[in-house]
């Protein structure tokens, strides 16, 4: 079948010809229409404006031999908790939830509380992933004997690290030995992304994590096979819906790579649904992957677009072919999620496993000529870094070599989100200034999945929205929210849209904002800024308005007591100490607005 029947033929030099003009009439003067419209990402991909076959790897594998015994059941449904609360994981599980990711630890949950928050489960149907750091050992075997008191066979991952490798390979010996459901260890990547990492910085670390974990339970007497068979992988999805897609189909294709270099075969031959069979041994190179939504993506403002973020995370984890997916409540930045928060969670899942039927189709990003080079970039790029942490002696021994390049990438995405590059919905962008946050209790606790990383681990925790969230949270304290006043000039046509983008970037920090209202009157516009109460001005109109104006405007407002008079546009004129403009350092505006209104922070 010829699906481009009846359509004139194109050809690529058409588009850039079509492309080129384009460019030229909004006032772009380039040769090159398509390195005009590339950008790259954090890892150094370049992504392109048009994709056709002959982007297409040399021998694209697709992916799908590894998708085939997916495609029947979908993914694991796997809610975290991280509180002793036996009626919520009942709640979870009774409603969708396929198995638990349980956090174990002194602000979490006792060790010796597991039977009582496991009462009534059936840890045959249910798998269990335990997360307890240096406590690993005795949450483990808190978790082992359970299972034998109950008689029933232990399923998941006892969630051992790289922080005690003596304890992560003594629990690979005993499932390899006696619990053939049940794994010993996660590579958990998800510390560099909440690092600010990039898909790269992630992918390459988690791989060398993986290495370095197979020559030590090699080294201890283990199989090649089975020490594959005792990792799990841990990777962070976000609302980036292709960034993510093509990171869980390059870290399959990269552990693939390792496993044949290791003489390990991936076939996929026999091999359990997942929904059938969570925990199970599978194709003994192949790997197991957990996609859990971004802790770093989410937000304490504006907290209800997390449900937002958190769907399109869990599409793309589907889509890429994650084997078991968390998708964390939309509340968590805010305290302990509550039961609402939770249901819509684990909804969100329901709804793209049984009304979206995401599940049901064997890779279905696989033969996009977009997403099969995005993977196959990525995957260069971090067998790149993977690389360049061997030649360094390891993960074990690179983590200064690690550290300096995860603060690389962090700091560039750093700079997008104070330029609002990097735009965040709700915070950065389009704020509510009126906002009421959901109240959670303030009790201590990992409720977001990154609040549980090992502090010792030397990488930071942060989240993308969290320098604007600490202004807005000083407005938000004072007895009076502090204002700037919006100096427009001219008619409400002429001023309105760069007043509703200063206001907006105002809002962004929790500043209010008040207008002059139409009038090009120097001596009215000063007064009611007078009346206003604050120190701080921004003009707002047109350039040509500007001209004519904008000094006497400023003048005016200096006179009238303004300490800082911003100008919401482009140019150089005297009285106005700086700009606003599409682009601009947006957090540096609004740290410099706050000084000068004497605010502390």
């Amino acid at each position: 079948m010829d699906l481009a029947a009846g359509f004139p033929a194109t050809t690529r030099d058409e588009w850039r010809a079509l492309a080129l003009a384009v460019l030229r009439k909004a006032g772009t003067e380039t040769g090159d229409p398509e390195e005009a419209l590339s950008s790259p990402t954090y890892d150094g991909v370049t992504l392109a404006p048009l994709y056709d076959a002959d982007d297409l790897p040399a021998a694209p594998p697709f992916d799908r031999a590894e998708h085939a015994a997916r495609a029947a059941g979908g993914w694991d449904v796997r809610q975290r908790h991280a509180v002793a609360d036996p009626e919520a994981v009942l709640a979870d599980l009774e409603n969708g939830v396929t198995s638990l990711w349980l956090v174990v630890g002194e602000r979490a949950i006792p060790a010796d509380a597991l039977g009582r928050v496991l009462k009534d489960v059936y840890l045959d149907l249910a798998p269990i992933t335990l997360q307890a750091g240096r406590r690993t050992a005795e949450a483990a075997e808190a978790l082992l004997a359970l299972a034998a008191e109950r008689g029933t066979p232990a399923r998941g991952n006892l969630g051992a690290g790289a922080d005690d490798r003596d304890t992560a390979v003594r629990l690979a010996q005993r499932c390899a030995a006696e619990h053939p459901g049940l794994r010993a260890i996660t590579v958990d990547a998800t510390p560099y992304h909440d690092a600010g990492g990039g898909d790269a910085d992630e992918l390459g670390c988690s791989i060398a994590l993986g290495v370095s974990h197979l020559r030590a339970l090699t080294d201890a007497g283990l199989g090649v096979e089975e020490a594959f068979g005792q990792l799990e992988f841990r990777y962070a999805a976000t609302d980036d819906q292709f960034a993510t897609v093509a990171k869980l189909r390059a870290a399959r294709r990269l552990w693939t790579r390792v496993a044949e270099l290791c003489g390990v075969g991936t076939g996929i031959t026999g091999v359990p649904g997942v929904r059938g069979g969570v925990g199970a041994a599978g194709p003994p190179g192949a790997q197991l992957q957990h996609a859990v939504t971004s802790s770093a993506m989410m937000t304490a403002r504006d907290p209800y677009v997390n449900m937002l973020r958190v769907t399109v995370a869990c599409f793309a984890a589907g889509v890429g072919g994650a084997d078991a997916v968390t998708a964390q409540p939309f509340d968590a930045c805010l305290g302990r999620p509550d039961a609402f928060s939770r249901r819509i969670a684990r909804n969100t899942q329901a709804l793209l496993l049984e009304e979206a039927g995401i599940g049901r189709v064997a890779d279905p990003a696989g033969g996009s000529w977009y997403v099969e080079r995005r993977t196959a970039d990525l995957a260069e790029r971090a067998w790149e870094w993977f690389q360049e942490i061997e030649a360094a002696g390891g993960v074990d021994r690179a983590a200064g070599l690690v550290s300096a390049r995860v603060a690389a990438t962090r700091e560039r995405r750093a700079a997008d989100v104070a330029h609002r590059r990097f735009p965040i919905t709700g915070v950065s962008e389009y704020p509510d200034p009126g906002e009421k946050p959901p109240r959670r209790p303030r009790e201590s606790g990992p409720w977001l999945a990154s609040a549980a990383h090992d502090a010792e681990g030397g990488l930071p925790v942060i989240r993308y929205a969290q320098e604007y969230e600490e202004l807005r949270d000083l407005a938000d304290a004072l007895p009076e929210r502090p204002k700037v006043f919006l100096a427009t000039i001219g008619p409400v046509a002429a001023h309105s849209a760069r007043a509703a983008f200063a206001a907006n970037l105002f809002h962004a920090g929790g500043l209010a904002t008040e207008t002059a209202g139409p009038g090009a009157d120097p001596d009215q516009i000063a007064t009611a800024f007078a009346v206003s109460g604050t120190t701080v001005a921004c003009l707002c109109s047109t350039d040509r308005l500007y001209a004519q104006h904008a000094e006497a405007v400023a003048a005016a407002l200096r006179k009238a007591g303004a300490r800082l008079v911003w100008l919401a546009g482009k140019g150089s004129y005297d009285g106005v100490d700086a700009c606003l403009h599409t682009g601009c350092d947006a957090l540096g505006v609004l740290r410099t607005t706050f000084e000068a209104l004497e605010v502390a922070r």
